[in-house]
């Protein structure tokens, strides 16, 4: 039956695809924003959900809409919200949607501080290869799926679960929604600073994870993370617990275990802990070891997981959102090219990397880039009414002594352009945010 959404702040990564597929299903769907940036806009536009008007207009709230999903930067005050309120309609933040609306009767949820995306899309590509049916939600564009989100009513959902609040009506972790019958945390490294003023307090959001899960249930974690590792030993917790290891990945590419070798495209030794996570997860749904490998031969990452731009000058960009992830980023870049110059440029743009109290955290993660630069923006800061930082502050927070600090877009595109072509130099782009507004794509096109 053909129902009517409404979807406050449509133009997010998630939502505006969650709108496509509320749209590709038969439903009414139409949508607000103060401000939406590409590709969102474009593929919007392309199915007739671009709003005609951007800005919070109350008079686009009306009786006949069965529900009005929220999206995570819609204000507790937005003009919308409250007449959606005044008139008594259905109010979900996107994963309270997802969860009651799936008609799944398994659900995966990949929760963690970092390697969600990549863990969650190596599952994806898998049951995909294997012609499994499921439903998702995932947080980056993957080959091979035209959207990040999936409502089929398939038996499978797989979601990736964010730690960050729900909406402005509800504060619980975006992950608890699920309920997860197979769960993952990939480790533990406090992030969300804006959140969770303390590490405990962010420990905290992962225990009622836990917590929501069924009694039947099972939670891998990586036992390589001491904290990951003695909560989920000396902590009583509902689910069933079962650690894992990393993957051995030798010097020509191939994981080797049970005696076998097993070709990959993907590579550090983060990832080696997501396909070991992934490879549990799948074992849990009846994919076998034989077809769990020969689905991941051909996996390629995520969109912005070290992902490669160009050849010449040999280009990798990454997601990079928090300090252990920048570190492993880093770390595996070297580590796969040991005899090239590693040239590491990383961008703050979290909330938790431009708060000056957070910024300690990064100390020695690029010390295995040969050169590295840090780039924010001070626009952001603003935007985001924080406090300016000082580069003197971010340089020594880093505990880097040949790092460069730069807030002029100029400067980090003539750093990123000066990339050497020879074949003795790497380069490595990390950035959550726009990167300066630069087009890594066409800048080496």
């Amino acid at each position: 039956m053909q129902k009517k959404y409404h979807l406050i702040a449509i133009g997010g990564s998630v939502m505006h695809n969650l709108a496509l597929d509320l749209h590709h299903l038969g439903h009414h769907v139409t949508g607000s924003d103060d401000e939406i940036y590409e590709p969102s806009k474009s593929r919007l536009a392309q199915k007739g959900l671009l709003p005609d008007a951007f800005g919070w207009d109350p008079r686009r709230i009306t009786n006949d809409i069965d529900a009005v999903i929220l999206g995570k930067h819609a204000r507790i005050d937005n003009p919308e919200l409250i007449r959606a309120q005044e008139l008594g309609l259905e109010i979900y933040s996107f994963p309270e949607f997802i969860a009651r609306h799936s008609m799944a009767t398994t659900t995966v949820c990949i929760a963690g501080s970092h390697g969600k995306t990549s863990t969650t899309a190596m599952i994806m590509h898998v049951l995909k290869r294997q012609g499994i049916d499921f439903d998702y939600l995932v947080g980056a564009q993957l080959e091979g799926f035209e959207k990040m989100v999936r409502m089929s009513g398939a038996p499978i959902l797989v979601t990736e679960g964010d730690e960050y609040p729900s909406s402005a009506l509800d504060s619980r972790a975006k992950m608890i929604h699920y309920k997860a019958d197979i769960a993952v945390i990939t480790g533990l490294a406090w992030d969300h600073v804006n959140i969770y003023k303390t590490y405990d307090s962010y420990k905290n959001a992962f225990r009622a994870f836990l917590d929501s899960m069924p009694k039947e249930s099972i939670c891998f974690f990586d036992c390589s993370d001491s904290e990951l590792n003695a909560m989920m030993i000396n902590e009583g917790f509902p689910p069933e617990r079962e650690s894992y290891k990393a993957f051995k990945l030798n010097k020509k590419g191939h994981v080797e275990f049970d005696a076998e070798l097993y070709p990959m495209k993907i590579f550090g030794r983060h990832n080696m802990l997501n396909l070991s996570a992934a490879y549990n997860v799948c074992q849990r749904l009846g994919i076998d070891k034989k077809m769990f490998f020969d689905s991941m031969a051909s996996f390629k990452g995520a969109a912005k997981r070290l992902e490669l731009i160009c050849d010449a000058p040999l280009v990798y960009r990454d997601f990079a959102h928090a300090p252990s992830k920048c570190k492993a980023t880093v770390e595996a870049v070297k580590s796969r090219y040991p005899g090239k110059n590693l040239k590491a440029v990383f961008e703050l743009h979290t909330f938790s990397s431009l708060d000056k109290s957070f910024l300690k955290q990064y100390a020695g993660t690029m010390n295995q880039a040969d050169t590295a630069y840090v780039y924010y923006d001070k626009h952001a800061l603003a935007m985001k009414k924080m406090p300016d930082l000082d580069r003197d502050e971010v340089y020594s927070a880093f505990s880097k002594e040949d790092l460069t600090v730069t807030t002029e877009s100029k400067e980090l595109e003539k750093i990123i352009r000066d990339s050497k072509t020879d074949g003795t130099e790497v380069l490595l782009v990390m950035s959550s945010g726009v990167i300066g507004g630069l087009n890594l794509s066409e800048l080496f096109d």
